[in-house]
């Protein structure tokens, strides 16, 4: 089997996304020193009414999400994210706008930065260049220019997140966690020690997830609160690295509508394998609750269930457990059905489409 073959894994993977998977401690150690050097302007610490994150992608929107779920009990100002080519109407000069494009020519985060810079929003931006640095260099918009990949931000949180975070914390609009990053990144050092490519399936947690979900449909719970962000991440690497359709949803709100889908055919939802993300720590007695009673209900209806535990002190760190774990096993289930995981093929034609 390819997932006790680790050169077999390394030749499938022609980019490289297992490797710069494992290398996330050291990316997230260069986030850090570069979020020392994102100056922003004394104009920009004051209050204001909302945070908006422009940004698409399974890089950039989750950065966005990730603020919500990190500081749920913390942030002041609500945070919103707009992954269009539009910003909402309420957009002005109290709404600190953060524009976020790995490539820097994401043509609906140029089309919002621009309505913003209109309409005198506070606009700060982290990307790799591009036409977004050329933007901000113009009109003297602050920015961070972050390391160029090949040009999938997925595989790039360690030069959004930490950047990021500190400078709303230089604002004085989230608590300083740089010891959070810390701790997370100690933590993913752990944890590649069980999910690299190296480690074999008997003992890898991530391959053996993967090797489970094999001709099924991956459908996430997270909830409320902490554990949207890492869903959607789950959700959105399925897609992009396992190239399968996945869905997410949050307890409790999914026990108001999408729970009576439960009684579909038999047949049906046997092609679905539930992951349920537990953190008995961040989630509430209640919402632990559901989720029990969740699993315990979809355990023989669905085609398999997994149970994934955070780990960890901090909310960053528990956070990022789920997420690093989330994103070796969409890498792995990308490599049990002969997929090269890094390659978008469907995302490219669909650009080309526009062009024309």
């Amino acid at each position: 089997m390819i997932l006790n073959d680790p050169s077999a894994l390394r030749r499938l993977d022609t980019l490289g996304s297992l490797a710069a998977t494992e290398a996330y401690p050291e990316q997230f150690a260069l986030g850090l020193q570069l979020a020392e050097k994102f100056d922003l302007p004394a104009t920009y610490r004051r209050d204001y009414h909302e945070i908006l994150v422009l940004g698409t992608g399974g890089g950039s929107s989750i950065t966005g999400a990730l603020l919500t779920s990190l500081f749920f009990h913390r942030l002041q100002q609500p945070v919103i994210i707009s992954q269009g080519y539009n910003i909402p109407a309420f957009a002005d000069a109290n709404t600190l706008t953060v524009a976020l494009s790995h490539s820097g020519n994401t043509e609906e985060i140029l089309s919002a930065v621009e309505q913003a810079r209109q309409r005198g929003c506070p606009v700060m931006a982290i990307t790799a260049g591009g036409a977004l640095g050329e933007i901000c260099r113009t009109h003297g918009i602050p920015h961070l220019i972050v390391p160029r990949d090949i040009g999938h931000p997925r595989r790039n949180l360690g030069y959004l997140v930490p950047p990021l975070v500190l400078a709303l914390a230089r604002l004085g609009l989230v608590p300083d966690i740089s010891a959070d990053i810390r701790e997370a990144m100690a933590l993913m050092e752990e944890l590649r020690d069980q999910y690299g490519v190296d480690v074999p399936l008997e003992r890898n947690p991530a391959k053996q997830l993967a090797a489970r979900l094999r001709g099924h449909i991956p459908l996430i719970y997270g909830s409320s609160d902490h554990l949207q962000a890492p869903a959607w991440r789950w959700k959105n690497q399925f897609g992009e690295n396992s190239k399968l359709l996945a869905f997410y949803n949050l307890v409790p709100h999914l026990h108001h509508d999408e729970a009576v889908g439960w009684d579909m055919e038999p047949e049906l939802l046997q092609k679905f394998f539930l992951i349920m993300l537990r953190d008995d720590q961040l989630d509430t007695p209640k919402v632990s609750k559901r989720k029990e009673i969740t699993v315990e209900m979809l355990r023989e209806r669905l085609g398999g269930v997994e149970e994934v535990w955070a780990q960890g002190q901090s909310v960053f760190a528990r956070l990022f457990s789920l997420i690093y774990l989330g994103d070796f096993v969409s890498l792995y289930a990308a490599a049990v059905r002969g997929i090269d995981p890094t390659p978008v093929a469907i995302i490219n034609l669909f650009k080309e489409k526009m062009g024309q």
